[in-house]
């Protein structure tokens, strides 16, 4: 009896915590008004590595993506324009995160997109797992404001979601 009582005290913590990670219908671990997960790195196509951390102050947007993914591809040209181009010098980041694709297919992608925000690798879509369910998929946005709170998420690419997310993105810099 002892012995259980001890195991089930050991594992009591890790119950709460797998209850706490519960998918809402759109596959999101976390919501809006939570902290950002900021304990991973992102190491980018182009070699550099950074974190959430390190970017807190910034308004971050992490785009989860891949190339295989033809709703990501839809969406990649207006993040680049209406998102990177228009506010890159206004305190913004934009990071796409490609789900568990190895470095050539991730640089070959940003080259195909025409995209000139970088990529950063997510070997076992580990990253992706911090923000989702994994066996959910990609074409995803999730907007961090300067204290590293999360304050938008998209799911795949409608038009009138995208143009809130927009919304926010300005209301944060402006």
């Amino acid at each position: 009896m002892k012995r259980l009582s001890v195991m089930l005290f050991l594992l009591f913590p890790a119950l709460l915590m797998a209850q706490g990670n519960k998918a809402d219908a759109r596959g999101y671990i976390v919501k809006v008004g939570e902290q950002a997960p900021a304990d991973f790195k992102l190491v980018l196509h182009n070699g550099e590595t950074t974190s959430l951390a390190q970017l807190k102050g910034k308004v971050v947007v992490l785009q989860f993506t891949a190339s295989w993914c033809v709703v990501c591809r839809e969406e990649m040209p207006h993040l680049e324009k209406e998102v990177w181009q228009a506010y890159k010098d206004k305190g913004l980041v934009l990071i796409g995160v490609d789900r568990d694709e190895p470095l050539p297919v991730v640089r070959k992608f940003a080259k195909d997109m025409k995209i000139s925000y970088p990529l950063a690798l997510d070997p076992g879509a580990d990253i992706f797992g911090r923000f989702a369910d994994k066996k959910s998929g990609v074409t995803r946005n999730i907007v961090i404001d300067q204290q590293g709170k999360i304050v938008y998420l998209t799911r795949l690419y409608d038009e009138k979601e995208f143009k809130g997310m927009l919304a926010a993105i300005g209301q944060l810099l402006n």
